[in-house]
């Protein structure tokens, strides 16, 4: 992760604060490492493009562009938009007028306002790797996701391609890296900023031990800049373009974009506050869809966190670990004739305990690592979540639908459906619990250290679901449990600061 901090809306910012451009990049990346770091969020690297080895590799990749022929000089004009630090073509602009009453052009995409430049640049000839990129995404069909984002660049590719302005005049941005060998002009900030890709992992001398094998996450909106002009970079470089893009989409606020003007921008910080770190997270993680815009209102998430995580799960944790339930709060162990194995659920039919829902349960829960696994890998965060919370809903089925709460412990038999009822429940509830771990991490801690399972035992490789049930020996049978933390996720209710953004509204 990181912040890119060259170019002219933070030199402008800058100077509207009264501060230097380098003082207010220093304040601003603070506040987002604030943020990773308040929503648990881990990296193995903050860059920013102000450090000497960003400014390095930054250099390094200009002069090969400039070595390999792929850059002139030339006149350039046309719309620039400041805050998107981009030239836009006139389809992509529409009439307004400002805040004076007087006409004036702003973006179609972001609604900023965009004025006519005119200037003497160094120019990169993307022009020439129409066929190149074609090719490229002909032959790795899954180098963008989701696919609505590939055929997007698809159709790119078969529009207008001009050659890319790369540097703007010095005289009017100082705030980003000279031109190797030209003083009078400044790297564009967009090229600059990619290169943090290869500035991170070692860049120019060993990066090998990592590119191309890298994913990029990108916002919907920053698409053009990742997968047009930065694989054509990276080729006129000689260098592969990154193994895949992943591009998400944006959240809306009941149906609007979020914007500063309307007032409607949601805090994550405040969010965190209301609804802990991990309510946030999971309702995020669960009701975001990469490939279209997903609505955010704090009535939704109050109401799915509170179902899935307080009452689904929660619950199911406190009426399978109670004390009256669970006198010797110990995981218990689990009898083979209550709940015989079977090849076909119909020959269960009068052997055990067990019915035709309990067994499709057991492969529900058996499938589903292999099933999140695959879904995490795929960039399908909300498929994984949807699949562990609809077998969270089974186990409180399969729990209700035998009461062991009605079971006579005093009768051996009772007592032995009783113990294999609560260990299929707790092997459920491990199985969520490790699952959950990059999602809802503090929870999903509460969660297995009640069950006693080892900081070695939450790994997702060696991740097996109800050993005994095909004759192998269970290490957690017959542990002592951990000691009992309380309520797993406390349920939400409507907030101060619900109420007062409804009376806003």
């Amino acid at each position: 992760s990181g912040t890119d901090e060259h170019g002219l809306k933070i030199q402008q910012a800058a100077a509207a604060a009264g501060t230097s451009a380098a003082e207010l990049c220093e304040r601003v990346s603070g506040l987002f490492r604030e943020a990773l770091t308040r929503a648990g969020v881990a990296y193995t690297d903050f860059t920013r493009t102000s450090e000497p080895r960003h400014q390095r590799a930054v250099r390094h990749f200009w002069e090969t562009l400039r070595d390999g022929g792929v850059l002139y000089k030339g006149s350039y004009e046309g719309w620039y938009c400041t805050p998107e630090e981009s030239f836009l073509p006139e389809s992509q602009l529409a009439e307004h007028t400002d805040a004076q009453g007087r006409p004036c052009k702003v973006s179609l995409e972001t609604g900023h306002e965009v004025h006519w430049t005119k200037e003497e640049n160094y120019m990169f000839r993307l022009s020439a790797f129409r066929d190149p990129l074609q090719n490229w995404l002909r032959d790795n069909p899954r180098a963008i996701f989701p696919d609505p984002f590939y055929q997007c660049v698809l159709r790119w590719l078969d529009e207008d391609l001009p050659d890319l302005s790369v540097s703007r005049e010095r005289s009017r941005l100082q705030w980003g890296i000279p031109v190797p060998g030209d003083p009078t002009q400044t790297i564009y900030v967009w090229v600059d900023a990619l290169v943090n890709y290869l500035s991170v992992v070692g860049y120019p001398e060993s990066h090998g031990a990592w590119w191309p094998a890298v994913h990029h996450v990108v916002g919907k909106d920053i698409l053009k800049f990742h997968a047009l002009y930065w694989p054509a970079l990276l080729l006129a470089a000689g260098l592969e373009p990154p193994e895949r893009i992943l591009v998400h989409s944006h959240w809306t606020v009941q149906g609007q974009k979020m914007s500063k003007s309307l007032g409607n921008v949601v805090d994550p910080s405040e969010c965190v506050e209301q609804y802990s770190v991990d309510g946030f997270r999971y309702f995020l993680l669960r009701q975001g869809v990469p490939e279209r815009d997903c609505d955010y209102y704090d009535e939704k998430v109050v109401k799915l966190v509170n179902s899935e995580l307080a009452d689904a799960l929660g619950g199911l944790l406190n009426r399978s670990t109670a004390p009256s339930i669970n006198p010797s709060n110990t995981y218990p162990c689990f009898s083979e004739p209550c709940f015989p194995k079977v090849l076909d659920v119909r020959e269960a039919k009068g052997m055990g305990r067990a019915c035709a829902e309990d067994y499709e349960l057991l492969a529900a829960v058996a499938s589903l690592p292999a099933q999140v696994d695959s879904y995490f890998e795929g960039f399908q965060i909300y498929k994984a979540l949807e699949c562990v919370a609809q077998c969270v809903r089974q186990t409180n089925g399969f729990f209700q639908r035998h009461r062991p709460w009605k079971l006579d412990r005093r009768d051996a038999v009772e007592q032995l459906w009783l113990d294999t009822i609560l260990h299929v429940t707790l092997e459920c509830l491990r199985v969520y619990g490790t699952l959950l771990q990059p999602v809802v991490p503090h929870m999903a801690d509460k969660l297995l250290s009640r069950l006693a399972v080892g900081p070695g035992e939450r790994g997702l490789s060696g991740l097996t679901f109800l050993a005994r049930y095909d004759g192998k020996p269970c290490p957690f049978e017959g542990r002592q449990l951990g000691p009992d933390t309380g309520v797993l996720f406390h349920k939400l209710g409507k907030s101060e600061t619900m109420k007062k953004r409804k009376q806003e509204a």
